[in-house]
C-alpha cells in the first residue's frame, strides 16, 4: 500500500536579502520587531533582545520570559563570546519530590515515569528562569539603544495579542491535555474548555496572554533587573510559593547570566565558533572531526550522507556514555532560534527555550509568565549521570554557531530548535553553505537527515532512493516527510554576510518563520 503523505505540495520560502541588517526568526512578527530596532540605529544585540522579548508574545509555546538559553555574539575584529543563560535547578529543589512509578513513559518521553508527571508539567517542573538575565547581559555588553526603546515592539505585540490562526490552534491543541490542569493557563488558552479556532472565513483575530503585557511594560519602565529583584520578581515568587514550586525569591535574586569565550573548532580550513557550556558543542566537535574524512564533492551525495549518519551516531554514543543524556529521545522539545546581523557586521545567534511545547504549561497569574519545565532535562533515576539535584545544571542540546571568514570577521551565523535534532540540522545547513557553496536559500530547501541517538536514521523522503539505500546499508532508516506536523526535523535558520550583502533564511516548514531585511 502506498504510504500516506500529508503534504502533496512543494513549499518555497523566500530568503531575506539586503545590504543592511537582517533578522531571521521562527516568527515573522519577532523578526519584524528586530528589524525595526535595526532601522532605529540599534545593534544586532539590541535587535536580538527585541526579537526575543517579542517571541514571548507571538510564539509562547517555544520560548519566553520563563525560559533559558544560549547566545553566540561576534563583531568584526573582535572575539566570539558565548552568553550562557542556561538551565539551573533551584537551590531548594527536593529530588524526593519526583518518586518513580516503576514504569517508563510510553508516549513522547523515555525517562522513567515520575508519579503525576511532576517533572514534566506543573510548578515542580520549573527551573530558574534565566532568559531575561541573558537578554539583559547581552544588551548591557553590546546594545546601543535604551532598553525602553528595545522593548517597545514586544509591548505593542503583547497588547495586540497572539494571532488566533490555524497554527495557534494546532500548537495549543497539542498541549491542551496539560494546559487544562492549571486555571490561568486554561483561562487564556482554552476558552470554553477548547483551543481557540480561527474564523472559517476572513481574518483571524488576536487574544491577550493574561498579564504578560503589564509585565513587559513594567520591565520596559523599571528595567530588566525588576524580573529578579522588583515587582515582577515578587509576583513570580508569590505564585511559585502558593503553588508549592521550588523556584524562590532567593533563586531569582541570585540569577545571573555568564559570558565565556566561545569554543573554537577547526573544520575544512575554517573556524567554527561553538557555544561554551553544557550544550551540544562537545558532541558537534567530535562530529566535525569525523567529517574531515567525509567524501566532499560538488554536492552532498549518498556517500556523504552515509558518512554523516555514522559520524552522528558515533557522536551520540559518546555523548550519552560520557556526559549523560541531554534529554529523552523523542521528547517534544519546542525551542526557538533567532539569528541577527547588523549593517556593521556584528552577528548574534541565539537559542532559547521553555523545553517542552508550552514548557511547564503553567502560566503564573500575577505576571502572565509561562514557565519552563526544565526539570525534564534531568534523568529522574537517582544516582544517574544527569540526576535531579538542587543547584545543578543539566546538559542540553542548544547549538548556536558562528563561522568567521578568512579575515576573522563573522560571516555565517545559525542555529536551530528541536531538541536532540538540533545538532544534525545545524551541521547540515552550515555545511551546505560553507562547504558546498550553496546559496542560503537553496540550502534552506535542501533535504536533510536526522540522527538523534546512537542507533537509526530519519531520512527526508526527498533525499531519494540512492541516499536512502546508502543509509540503510548501515542502520535502520525511517523515511518521513519534512512537514508542519509531525515535526520530524529541527527548524534551523541562518544568515550569511558576504561582500556587503546579507542573506537570511528560515525553515520552510515553519509556517510563521521569516528572514526580514533592515
Amino acid at each position: 500500500m502506498t504510504p500516506h503523505v500529508t503534504q502533496h505540495w512543494h513549499v518555497r520560502k523566500p530568503a531575506g536579502r539586503g545590504a543592511g541588517g537582517m533578522v531571521a526568526s521562527q516568527a515573522r512578527a519577532a523578526a519584524e520587531a528586530g528589524a525595526e530596532i535595526l532601522r532605529a540605529g540599534g545593534t544586532a544585540a539590541d535587535a536580538a533582545v527585541a526579537a526575543a522579548f517579542a517571541l514571548a508574545a507571538v510564539e509562547p509555546w517555544n520560548s519566553g520570559l520563563g525560559g533559558i538559553g544560549f547566545a553566540q555574539v561576534m563583531a568584526p575584529g573582535g572575539p566570539c563570546e558565548t552568553f550562557d543563560f542556561g538551565p539551573v535547578a533551584p537551590r531548594g529543589l527536593d529530588p524526593s519530590a519526583y518518586p518513580l512509578t516503576g514504569r517508563h513513559k510510553q508516549d513522547l518521553f523515555a525517562w522513567p515515569e515520575v508519579v503525576g508527571d511532576a517533572n514534566i508539567h506543573g510548578p515542580k517542573s520549573v527551573l530558574i528562569p534565566s532568559a531575561v538575565a541573558g537578554y539583559a547581559l547581552l544588551h548591557e555588553r553590546h546594545g546601543r539603544l535604551p532598553i525602553r526603546e528595545v522593548l517597545a515592539p514586544a509591548v505593542a505585540l503583547a497588547k495586540r495579542g497572539l494571532p488566533q490562526d490555524w497554527f495557534t490552534t494546532l500548537k495549543i491543541a497539542n498541549s491542551a491535555a496539560f494546559l487544562r490542569l492549571y486555571p490561568e493557563s486554561a483561562r487564556i488558552y482554552l476558552p470554553n474548555g477548547l483551543p481557540p479556532v480561527p474564523p472559517y472565513q476572513g481574518t483571524p483575530g488576536f487574544f491577550v496572554l493574561g498579564r504578560l503585557p503589564e509585565t513587559l511594560e513594567r520591565l520596559q519602565q523599571a528595567g530588566l533587573r525588576d524580573f529578579y529583584e522588583g515587582e515582577v520578581a515578587a509576583a513570580i515568587a508569590a505564585d511559585m510559593r502558593e503553588m508549592e514550586g521550588f523556584v524562590s525569591a532567593d533563586d531569582l535574586r541570585d540569577c545571573r547570566a555568564r559570558v565565556r569565550p566561545a569554543l573554537e573548532a577547526r573544520f575544512r580550513g575554517r573556524r567554527w565558533m561553538l557555544a561554551n557550556g553544557l550544550t551540544a558543542a562537545p558532541t558537534l566537535m567530535r562530529v566535525l572531526e569525523r567529517m574531515e574524512s567525509a567524501p566532499y564533492g560538488a554536492v552532498p551525495d549518498a556517500a556523504w550522507y552515509a558518512h554523516l549518519a555514522r559520524a552522528l551516531r558515533e557522536g551520540y554514543a559518546e555523548r550519552l556514555s560520557r556526559l549523560g543524556d541531554a534529554e529523552p529521545p523523542g521528547a517534544e522539545s519546542c525551542t526557538t532560534h533567532l539569528t541577527v546581523a547588523d549593517k556593521e557586521g556584528m552577528m548574534v545567534a541565539m537559542t532559547t527555550t521553555l523545553l517542552s511545547s508550552m514548557g511547564s504549561r503553567l502560566v503564573l497569574p500575577r505576571s502572565g509568565v509561562l514557565m519552563n519545565n526544565g526539570v525534564m532535562w534531568f534523568d529522574p533515576t537517582p544516582g544517574s549521570a544527569n540526576a535531579i539535584a538542587p543547584g545543578k545544571r543539566p546538559l542540553c542540546n542548544m547549538c548556536p554557531v558562528i563561522l568567521p571568514d578568512a579575515r576573522g570577521n563573522p560571516e555565517i551565523a545559525g542555529g536551530a530548535s528541536g531538541g536532540r535534532r538540533i545538532m544534525a540540522a545545524v551541521f547540515q545547513l552550515l555545511s551546505y553553505v560553507a562547504d558546498f557553496a550553496m546559496d542560503p536559500e537553496a540550502a534552506a530547501h535542501h533535504p536533510r537527515l536526522d540522527v538523534s541517538g546512537p542507533e537509526g536514521v530519519t531520512a527526508d523522503r526527498r533525499l531519494g532512493e540512492a541516499v536512502i539505500a546508502a543509509l540503510a546499508a548501515d542502520a535502520p532508516v525511517e523515511v518521513v516527510e519534512h512537514a508542519v506536523m509531525p515535526v520530524n526535523f529541527a527548524c534551523p535558520n541562518l544568515i550569511q554576510q558576504k561582500e556587503g550583502m546579507r542573506v537570511g533564511v528560515t525553515d520552510a516548514m515553519s509556517p510563521w518563520s521569516a528572514a526580514i531585511a533592515e
